[in-house]
């Protein structure tokens, strides 16, 4: 089994510091998408809980298709939120991408790194990428 690393190179977070981890890695049909925030170019975008939300999960699922999984792929998410007062409104969120199919998930309020209100991780699987990988 290979073992694919994406986004080694260029990974930078807020003002440009490079970053010493993958965006994801792919393993045994598995991807494992590392924790995003809402960041654009290297800084965290100024807005509330939806915006964020919004921009965070695009982020997982622009590295989860650049790695050539689908949505469909996806079996679980973790949200990281920095104020218990967000979980309605990410809800909401997370209802607009994934109400056809939800993934399992947690969600918990915890104090980030980085200051934004959220962050989210996924995981995906898909057996034909068992053989391809």
């Amino acid at each position: 089994m290979a073992i694919r690393r994406f986004g080694i190179e260029g990974n930078t977070g807020t003002g440009g510091q490079p970053l010493p981890f993958a965006k994801a890695v792919a393993a045994g049909g598995w991807l494992y998408v590392s924790g995003q925030t809402p960041m654009r170019d290297g800084e965290v975008v100024e807005g509330g809980i939806v915006e964020q939300s919004r921009l965070a999960i695009e982020n997982c699922l622009a590295i989860m298709t650049e790695a050539g999984f689908a949505k469909a792929d996806i079996v679980h998410l973790k949200v990281f939120l920095t104020d218990a007062r967000y979980f309605s409104s990410f809800n909401k969120v997370f209802a607009e991408y994934f109400a056809e199919a939800p993934p399992a998930r947690v969600c918990a309020v915890t104090e980030l790194v980085v200051d934004c209100k959220v962050e989210v991780d996924l995981t995906c699987y898909n057996p034909a990428k068992v053989d391809s990988e």
